[in-house]
């Protein structure tokens, strides 16, 4: 297996700039496990190929606009786009200007003071602010659009899913932009149950894996959470012959995790903590039965999460058949159903 093997040819007029309206007027490529064979549809019609019994897993983190401006003591413009949170007060942060180095002191525009205390890879550094910057976030902050959308977003709300609670990420689980309230109550009315965990997602997925061999890459840590709540209604609805869709590569990943740290005999177990589950092919799923995703970049860790579930093969002829039918792809872009 190599990293070469999950690349695929995508026009750049097929990466979604805006976000279609109504949310689920966005197309439907439905990919069969079994066989590999294709249906076209549109996500409003999705019901149709759900069961009663069946329980979507969405994943309720919420984007924080963690896009910020600062200036140095000499009067430079600095952009800092916050990472993760390390602990109260420091954050890593990849830093947009030169001469940005441990010690230098920054003056966030409407925040509090910050200082560089250590110098990581490339741009990243981390940031320890005088005082915590969440309360100034909604202010200050922009929303961290992917760097492969050029358009500007009128409604950060787009950016959003509809039942995002939780805030604490850098990036939307965007398999979820496609449910508007009214299809969530319509699939609730014909039987199908819904379930939220929460994985805060990080800006490192969008980052490619640049090793040759998969096996070498180290994938990013992320928090996830599966509420005891949630688990029993999982494990209810799979127990009564339901199926456990995961909504997103995010959802596939929380399940998952919870499933490992189950003990012998359970499907999952309730689960709060960080994760850094790399599911390649060959890997053996153990509570996800279907998944809703988007389509994925090229050498990603999501495009080899996908294959791993419906097969390499399988996963990259849906893809050059949503090009060749001229789908969307990305953040924005159009639906997948692998069941």
């Amino acid at each position: 297996m190599r990293t070469a093997d999950f690349d695929y040819h995508l026009p750049p007029e097929r990466i979604a700039q805006t976000p279609v309206e109504p949310r689920d007027s966005s197309r439907l490529l439905v990919l069969s496990r079994r066989g590999g064979a294709l249906e076209h549809s549109v996500f409003s019609q999705i019901g149709q190929y759900l069961h009663p019994g069946d329980i979507l897993v969405v994943n309720q983190t919420r984007v924080i606009p963690v896009r910020i401006f600062a200036h140095k003591d000499t009067g430079g413009r600095v952009e800092l786009l916050l990472i993760r949170r390390l602990d109260l007060l420091t954050w890593e942060a990849l830093v947009g200007g030169k001469r940005i180095l441990p010690g230098r002191h920054l003056a966030v525009e409407g925040g509090p003071t910050a200082e560089v205390t250590q110098a990581l890879e490339g741009s990243r550094r981390l940031i320890r602010f005088s005082e915590p910057i969440e309360p100034y976030l909604p202010q200050i902050g922009q929303m961290p659009l992917p760097p492969y959308i050029h358009e500007r977003l009128t409604d950060p709300e787009r950016y959003q899913t509809v039942y995002a609670v939780q805030p604490g990420s850098a990036a939307a689980p965007t398999a979820g932009l496609h449910f508007t309230p009214t299809l969530m109550e319509q699939l609730k009315a014909r039987g199908i149950q819904f379930a939220t965990v929460t994985l805060h997602v990080g800006l490192d997925t969008f980052a490619p894996v640049t090793e040759e061999n998969p096996l070498e890459h180290v994938i990013h840590t992320e928090w996830c959470e599966v509420t005891p709540e949630a688990a029993a209604a999982i494990q209810t609805a799979k127990t009564a012959g339901g199926r456990v869709i995961a909504v997103g590569t995010t959802s596939v990943r929380t399940l998952e995790s919870a499933g490992r740290a189950a003990a012998p005999g359970q499907l999952l177990t309730p689960f709060s903590g960080p994760t850094d589950l790399f599911i390649l092919p060959g890997y053996t799923f153990k509570v996800v039965d279907a998944m809703i995703t988007n389509f994925h970049l090229p050498h990603s860790t999501l495009l080899m999460l996908v294959s791993a579930f419906a097969g390499r093969e399988a996963v990259l002829a849906a893809y050059n058949e949503a090009v060749r039918l001229e789908y969307r792809f990305y953040s924005f872009g159009d639906a997948m159903l692998i069941a």
